[in-house]
């Protein structure tokens, strides 16, 4: 899973990478302190992996790991080649999901760069300027496909798309919002790699004081909430400067100071499930003496498409998949024993695989 962390200059979005990914990048309080894409690769939190990979005794213990991908922070005019333009909004077209950072705190220690504090005007200029990127892109292809349009029944289909597409980007809303009805279509737009189309995720940034309640009294969240929720995005709320304080810590330390804050998890623990909420996701597990490993899958995967996410060749030559839940397992001390139990399915090809299912695959090629 790739996430790309857009915002504005100074809403805390160089804090929050460095406190997800400690990669250390360059955050200060101006415009573009972020010049190059950062990219960090972060384990995802798993405690189902350390239990069986202490019962297993495993050589390696494998999580699943997401990569996040810091990107400078946009201005009005970014689309047209303000501040530093297009280069980053090609960045983002090649990840799964947005994170969108939201300031959601005064602070007049921290300049913001349009003068005063507003969530949803930041929202709608950076909405504005992915939009905007997104209409060149149709542009280009709009030129392309009405040239052979009335030739090709494919090509009329993918026309009639892109004028309606055009249609609601020029009206200000994104890509996602559009209708569709027909899988072609959405086939269709999967190809076109919008910005706009893309799930997002907003991280508000908010004061320490407002972490307690989750931002329950904070009215700036709660607007990031009410569009959200007519979006069908997700929100967390985070501090990223408690963040960046809990990235340095060590695991006992973490949990002492989140303890202390009346917090039962760390911003990077929300966004993980936020983003596997938003992108339906979820994890299966393998299990044994050389590695345990957490593989990420989409929820509705069957089991010889589970398969190929270990390699090719088990879904090429997928017989049946041997099936236990991971409490189970855990439970009963070893696979054996599962077995004895009654506990371990031996399932086919059409084995719908669930969240946490330990599996062991059975193929020939």
């Amino acid at each position: 899973m790739k996430l790309g962390i857009v915002g504005l200059p100074n809403v805390g979005k160089s804090t929050l990478f460095n406190s997800l990914t400690r990669a250390g990048a360059e955050s200060a309080n101006y415009p573009f302190c972020t010049i190059d894409p950062n990219v960090g690769v972060v384990a995802v939190p798993d405690e189902r992996l350390k239990l069986l990979g202490d019962m297993y005794k495993s050589k390696k213990v494998t999580p699943a790991v997401i990569e996040f991908v810091d990107i400078a922070g946009l201005v009005k005019g970014a689309s047209k080649g303000e501040g530093l333009g297009n280069q980053f909004l090609s960045n983002i077209r090649e990840v799964d999901a947005i994170v969108h950072v939201v300031r959601c705190f005064e602070d007049e220690n921290v300049v913001h760069v349009d003068g005063s504090v507003d969530p949803l005007r930041d929202i709608e200029t950076i909405n504005l300027e992915l939009i905007f990127s997104d209409l060149e892109v149709l542009e280009r292809r709009l030129a392309k496909v009405s040239k052979v349009a009335r030739m090709d029944k494919a090509y009329a289909r993918e026309l009639a798309l892109l004028e309606r597409l055009k249609e609601q980007l020029e009206s200000g809303k994104p890509a996602k919002t559009l209708a569709l009805d027909e899988e072609e279509d959405i086939a269709l737009m999967k190809e076109f790699n919008l910005l706009t189309y893309k799930p997002v995720i907003y991280a508000a940034n908010v004061g320490e004081e407002d972490l307690g309640d989750d931002g329950a009294s904070n009215d700036m969240v709660a607007k990031v909430r009410e569009l959200a929720g007519r979006e069908g995005s997700e929100v967390f709320v985070i501090c990223a400067k408690i963040e960046q304080e809990i990235s340095e810590l060590d695991e006992e330390e973490k949990d002492m100071f989140l303890e202390e804050l009346g917090l039962s998890e760390s911003g990077l623990e929300k966004l993980i499930r936020a983003s596997y909420k938003l992108l339906g996701l979820m994890s299966f597990l393998t299990a044994g003496e050389d590695e345990t490993r957490a593989w990420t899958i989409k929820i509705g995967t069957k089991a010889p498409q589970a398969a190929g996410k270990i390699h090719s060749d088990f879904e090429r030559g997928f017989i049946k998949a041997e099936v236990v839940n991971y409490k189970d397992l855990l439970e009963q001390g070893s696979l054996a024993a599962a077995r004895e139990k009654g506990l371990v399915g031996i399932e086919g090809k059409d084995y719908v695989v669930k969240d946490g299912d330990v599996i062991l695959f059975r193929f020939n090629v």
